[in-house]
């Protein structure tokens, strides 16, 4: 059997034992096709050696030691696959060394940064909406713009009796995120006209009535694509420079944020539904550079020298 029809008998697994999302059988996909391309179609057949020399392409690349983990990892798992369904006898990835991970600390938007955006967004029902829920409950691109609105907290009339979002992360994982005050006024200021945002025809409004944040399009809610670009001319707008104005960034500044004002590792961990400990805690880095710039300018030793 060919590489390419033992990559989709493995997507096809993913997808229906593992709950995988589109974009991570996407991901896993072109991870998987990088590597059979290296391996001249050959990756059912490859030894140690040829992974090892993949990676060495990858790092040649440019690639970040993170992307090149992350390969790696959807490689492991289609040879895993591969020897639980009896087409190859060893994993020829058990004794591949993965990259050293980067400690790359995240260029995190400050406080003030924050007030900016929203500031520049305050007459934009929804882009404020979407800014608080991305900043103020640390959603995801992709839970964002999918969110629905029988996921919302609970309102009476027009008061909020609950204040948590249900939502659905990475490989289907369900976890409540609070929204605070700032994001339940925003929610509900968009939800007052968000009905002139359906799109019209039966079809099209069928698609995107069940959706928080509608579209044309046809997943029936906004894309991606379409809140990075908003985000991008937001950022304009703050006088920010926009590579540093994406969904992700504000998750970033979410999480810094908490840990400045007092919340422990743990506690943000659950927040952002990470399933690694190890991944919240790059997020301590930038209070270390914190505290040691505090040191220099405030210790008295510090300012006798």
């Amino acid at each position: 059997m060919t590489d390419r029809a033992r990559i989709e008998a493995f997507l096809e697994m993913m997808s229906a034992e593992r709950g995988s999302s589109t974009n991570t059988l996407d991901a896993y996909g072109r991870d998987l096709l990088d590597a059979s391309e290296y391996c001249g179609g050959a990756l059912c057949d490859a030894d140690g050696s040829d992974i090892s020399g993949w990676l060495q392409d990858l790092s040649r690349r440019g690639m970040a030691p993170s992307s090149q983990a992350r390969k790696l990892s959807a490689v492991r798992r289609f040879f895993r696959f591969l020897f639980e369904e009896g087409d190859r006898k060893d994993d020829p990835t058990a004794k591949v060394d993965g990259p050293k991970p980067s400690r790359d600390v995240p260029d995190v938007l400050s406080r003030e940064e924050m007030a900016a955006l929203l500031a520049a967004c305050a007459d934009d029902l929804r882009l404020t909406c979407l800014v608080e829920m991305l900043y103020g409950a640390g959603l995801r691109a992709t839970e964002l713009v999918s969110l629905k609105l029988g996921e919302l907290p609970r309102r009476k009339g027009d008061r909020w009796i609950t204040t948590d979002v249900i939502v659905r992360g990475k490989g289907g994982k369900e976890r409540l995120c609070p929204l605070g005050r700032p994001a339940l006024d925003a929610l509900s200021n968009w939800l007052s006209i968000r009905e002139t945002y359906l799109p019209e025809g039966s079809l099209a409004r069928g698609r995107a009535e069940g959706f928080v944040f509608p579209s044309r399009g046809k997943s029936g809610h906004l894309t991606r694509r379409r809140l990075g670009q908003l985000l991008e001319s937001l950022a304009h707008s703050a006088n920010i420079r926009p590579d540093r104005v994406h969904p992700h960034a504000l998750r970033h500044a979410y999480a810094t944020h908490l840990l400045m004002g007092g919340a422990d590792l743990r506690s943000v961990q659950t927040l952002l539904g990470h399933a690694d400990i190890a991944t919240t805690q790059i997020y301590t880095h930038v209070l270390t550079d914190e505290l040691a710039e505090l040191l220099e300018t405030a210790h008295p030793l510090a300012q006798k020298s």
